[in-house]
């Protein structure tokens, strides 16, 4: 008997499309279709501006993406594709060798070869090394394909020269709170991708309080929505504050701990410090203790904040920051961190002076650029009857022993180099009373020496 078969018509639903549809995530469905779609990045794709032209008129450039996860990279890439009428490609840089990136670029060359071009989206470009980004050159170069790198690193420390000279930049921002809002409220009415035929309902509070714990991320703020309405399955259709609570409970604010926001981050913490801003240093900290940041290098910054930019205005500056890395490693997380969050704000708020910094650095300069100068005659060491007698140590004055306990008229440099004067104390803190000391013992080893 022969085998029966069924052919579906053009009008009736494939089931297993519908099926796969529904696997998809929510973030995945909720893809924008257009610019018009997309939320935040106005300042790329609004209306009127040079890339939003130049993509409306099919007439676009190779281009690296730089920014937050979830700020539309990979969206942006494939409405690229679609308003270019371009094949899109989509390789990652984790997951992809030079084996699969020539195969692409094969292809691709196939595809130009009939009159149809490609767009190559490579997410996590950064990851590549520099023979895996020159694979690119010559293709970007003939036109073979339009790449787009997509990458969260700054491209002037992670990629080649090369691939950047080819590419144009546009750097992208995380998304605001009130736009992936925006986006929240499209999947919720949305009857044929999003949530809508399920009828959640959400006050406007507690779709802000998502939206907020996305943070920028307009990926991460749709997937907490498809939880919470999951949850809300069993509550009638309403997402409750309880439920979300529940949701919202182990969320994890954006920290990269080696890359661009790490140092970013450590950054704004140093120079709110010295800026004598301890609210905004304190903000900083704990930031940086929040995403994860090994107490360890915050212990050695701050160490170094107070050598460097509060230095001899205050010297109980140092003190406390070796008190406070000894308190962390005795008491640990979380107790610990209530030193370090005094400690920030006693450097914050203090004087400051980089003098002592600046003196060392001036010292450093002269020691590269004089050599190695022989020590004075006067100053030398002399142990032995020798070196007594070829005039180590001969003529040196004993401070103690001259009027008013300093030698005046005595150099502590190499005969070639004279005097030098590296620290220059500023008028603040402790270093008001040192600067006065110097500028007279200073014009009086002038005098002295019967410089003018």
């Amino acid at each position: 008997m022969a085998r029966r078969t069924s052919r579906r018509s053009e009008d009736e639903p494939d089931l297993l499309s519908v099926d796969r549809e529904g696997l998809r995530p929510l973030a995945e469905r909720m893809r924008p279709r257009s610019l018009d779609d997309m939320v935040g990045q106005r300042r790329l794709v609004a209306p009127g501006t040079a890339l939003r032209r130049a993509v409306e008129s099919g007439h676009v450039h190779s281009m690296i993406l730089w920014g937050p996860p979830g700020c539309g990279k990979t969206t942006l890439a494939l409405l690229l594709a679609r308003y270019s009428d371009a094949e899109f490609r989509a390789i990652s840089a984790v997951l992809s060798g030079l084996p699969e990136v020539r195969q692409v670029l094969a292809e691709a060359a196939h595809r130009f070869a009939e009159g149809r071009r490609t767009v190559l989206f490579v997410d996590e470009v950064h990851r590549f090394n520099k023979a895996q980004q020159d694979a690119f050159l010559p293709h970007i170069e003939r036109g073979t394909i339009l790449f787009v790198g997509a990458t969260t690193e700054n491209p002037s420390f992670e990629l080649n020269s090369a691939l950047l000279s080819r590419c144009r930049v546009h750097v992208m921002e995380a998304v605001s709170a009130d736009d992936i809002a925006l986006a929240l409220r499209h999947a919720l009415a949305d009857e044929e991708r999003g949530l809508g035929a399920q009828g959640i309902e959400v006050d406007d509070e507690l779709l802000l309080q998502i939206a907020g714990a996305a943070d920028g991320d307009v990926r991460r703020g749709l997937t907490l929505l498809e939880i919470a309405a999951e949850l809300a399955a069993d509550e009638g259709g309403r997402i409750t504050e309880a439920s979300l609570a529940q949701v919202l409970a182990d969320r994890t604010r954006r920290f990269d701990k080696g890359g661009e926001q790490f140092y970013d981050q450590i950054s704004a913490l140093h120079k709110s410090v010295r800026s004598s801003n301890p609210d905004a240093a304190l903000y900083w900290l704990a930031r940086m203790l929040d995403g994860g940041c090994d107490p360890a290098y915050l212990a050695r910054r701050l160490t170094r904040m107070a050598v460097e930019d509060v230095g001899l205005a205050d010297p109980r500056a140092l003190q406390m920051a070796l008190e406070a890395w000894d308190t962390y490693d005795r008491l640990g997380s979380p107790e610990g961190e209530l030193a370090f969050a005094q400690l920030a704000i006693y450097l914050a708020s203090t004087a400051k002076s980089n003098a002592a910094y600046a003196a060392y650095n001036a010292a450093r300069s002269d020691v590269a650029q004089y050599g190695t100068q022989a020590v004075p005659l006067h100053l030398r060491n002399a142990p032995t009857k020798l070196m007594k007698q070829l005039g180590y140590a001969q003529g040196y004055q004993y401070d103690h022993d001259a009027e008013g306990g300093i030698a005046l008229d005595q150099t502590g440099f190499p005969d070639e180099m004279g005097e030098r004067v590296y620290y220059q104390p500023v008028e603040r803190g402790l270093e008001i009373k040192l600067k006065d000391k110097l500028d007279r013992l200073r014009s009086a080893r002038a005098k002295a020496r019967g410089d003018d």
